[in-house]
């Protein structure tokens, strides 16, 4: 196994749970928009086998990826997981169109820890996110209580059904909420150096010793902020991803991030980006795409 200080160090939440700063997102193991089988399980499985060979030790996933699918390709890569973290989400399902419809009835959330606990053949979840929002854009926050949903995650904690719970796409407001029932490990958002609503979250979460998972590295760019991170890369002699990877494990010590790829040679490129060092310049130039 790799020496973790290639994957951008550790980051060791409050509740003692420590996460590689270089996890991996299983979504894209699931076939054409994260519907059906992949089109090489073999290969699929040969990703998460390298990703923790290298010393990856988080693993994000969801039953509705697939929807089962990813799970179970997880379970046959990795189980029974020794010494990787799985994470899972749940607050959505898949409809007969491929659609994600919100699904946080306690029951339903119910319903999908014990489907997640079947397909990745466990008897509890490490960690349990509760995707809230979606917005117009899938990724956004969208403000409202979650006090319901989330207490049912509790109460499944409470069982013995999940280790620790984090949240995924939600405000700070929904942050502090869910704080005031349970503890939290982690908080899942869109965050990359164009789209950076989240500073002060990230710095409060640092503070109170909880991970900020951060997603979608190169979602939301204009085409002039393509432009200033493309020239950045070749600069660098690297790709835009791993200028936008790198950006992120130099922003904050509790930021992760969780690239996701299908195939062996391309995860290999992501887990290098942990290594790359940005130069001042680089980093100035990073910082006036926001300007």
């Amino acid at each position: 196994m790799a020496d973790e200080n290639t994957l951008g160090g550790t980051f060791t939440t409050s509740h003692g749970i420590g996460f590689t700063r270089m996890g991996y997102g299983a979504m894209q193991l699931a076939g054409p928009r994260v519907w059906g089988p992949p089109a090489d399980r073999d290969e699929a499985i040969r990703v998460l086998r390298a990703a923790v060979e290298a010393g990856v030790n988080h693993i994000d996933t969801a039953d509705f990826y697939g929807p089962h699918v990813t799970n179970e390709i997880v379970r046959e890569a990795l189980s029974p997981y020794d010494g990787v973290s799985i994470v899972t989400k749940v607050g959505s399902v898949r409809d007969a169109n491929g659609g994600w419809p919100h699904a946080r009835s306690p029951q339903q959330l119910r319903e999908q820890v014990e489907s997640n606990l079947r397909t990745l053949g466990v008897e509890a979840l490490d960690v349990v996110n509760l995707r809230i929002g979606g917005g117009a854009d899938g990724h956004s926050p969208v403000a409202g209580s979650l006090a319901e949903p989330f207490g049912a995650l509790a109460e499944l904690r409470e069982q013995g059904k999940i280790r620790h719970l984090g949240l995924s796409v939600v405000d700070a407001d929904q942050v502090a909420e869910a704080q005031a029932i349970a503890p939290i490990v982690t908080v899942q958002n869109w965050y990359n150096v164009a789209h950076r609503g989240d500073e002060e979250l990230i710095a409060s979460l640092n503070e109170q010793g909880v991970a900020y998972t951060a997603f979608w590295p190169l979602g939301g760019f204009n085409p002039l902020q393509s432009g200033t991170l493309d020239a950045v890369a070749a600069r660098l002699d690297t790709t835009p991803k791993a200028v936008a990877i790198a950006w992120l494990l130099h922003r904050a010590p509790n930021i992760v991030v969780i690239p996701g790829t299908s195939k062996v040679a391309h995860l290999r490129e992501n887990l290098a980006a942990a290594q790359l060092e940005l130069p001042a310049d680089a980093l100035a130039e990073l910082d006036r795409i926001v300007a």
